[in-house]
Formats: structure tokens, C-alpha cells, sequence
């Protein structure tokens, strides 16, 4: 197969950079997980669920939004992935949520894809935060 090019993963479908994007944010919220002492099978993917949600990737991106947190590129990508048609939503979050959230995940895999992991890493860790601060643990 051949190598996307930059031009290529800028042009790709933004469902496809949130496909990407979920991954990559599953993993690192999994590798938080463990690396903070939680390692029951039936806590982790419970607790995982508070980093990974619709309503907490739509939570984040807003809140990320209001402090000027994201570049005018990464907004971009953003509007892209949360104005694109999936054709489903699940049945617990509304349509406007499971936008955002895909607009998210759209940032993080069109990042991943263009190699820049620092600033993904640096969005994941950040992500990670927000929702710690919102559930009272602080790190």
C-alpha cells in the first residue's frame, strides 16, 4: 500500500480521521488507567467510559473551544468531523454530542495521521485532566 502524504490525510474523510482519532485516544486513556493503579478488568472499562464518551469528548472539545486551547487548523478539522454524516447515532447521546465528539476524534486522528504525535499526546493529556478535574481527582 502506499504512503499517505500530508496532502492526502488532509483531504481524507473526517469520519475516517475519527475512526483513527478514537483509537488512538482509547489507547492512551487504557495506558492512564493502568499506569494510575486501576487494573480490575470490570473497573477499567467503567472507568474508561468517563474519558472515552460522547458526553465527555463533547464536554472536552467545548471546554478546550472556550479557552482558545486548539489552533484555527485543529478547528477546522474540528467543524469538518462534527458536520460530517455518519448515518447513526447511538441510542444514549443526542445528535449534537455524537458530533462533537466525531469533531474531536477528527482532530486527534488527523494529528496522529500528519505524525504529530506531541501534540496529540499533549491534547489526550490534557483531555485526561479535564475530566479528572470534573469528576474531583485531581492528580
Amino acid at each position: 500500500m502506499d504512503k499517505l502524504r500530508n496532502e492526502d490525510i488532509k483531504q481524507l474523510n473526517a469520519l475516517a480521521l475519527a475512526y483513527m482519532g478514537d483509537a488512538v485516544l482509547e489507547q492512551k486513556v487504557r495506558e492512564h488507567l493502568l499506569h494510575s493503579g486501576r487494573v480490575k478488568p470490570n473497573t477499567l472499562h467503567r472507568e474508561a467510559t468517563h474519558y472515552v464518551s460522547a458526553k465527555a469528548q463533547s464536554m472536552i472539545v467545548h471546554r478546550m473551544m472556550d479557552e482558545g486551547y486548539l489552533t484555527e487548523e485543529e478547528l477546522a478539522v474540528f467543524r469538518r468531523g462534527r458536520n460530517a454524516k455518519s448515518g447513526s447515532v447511538p441510542k444514549n447521546t443526542d445528535v449534537q454530542t455524537y458530533r462533537n465528539s466525531s469533531g474531536f476524534e477528527a482532530v486527534l486522528g488527523s494529528l496522529y495521521l500528519l505524525n504529530e504525535l506531541e501534540r496529540v499526546y499533549e491534547i489526550i493529556a490534557y483531555a485526561i485532566q479535564i475530566i479528572e478535574e470534573s469528576k474531583g481527582v485531581l492528580k
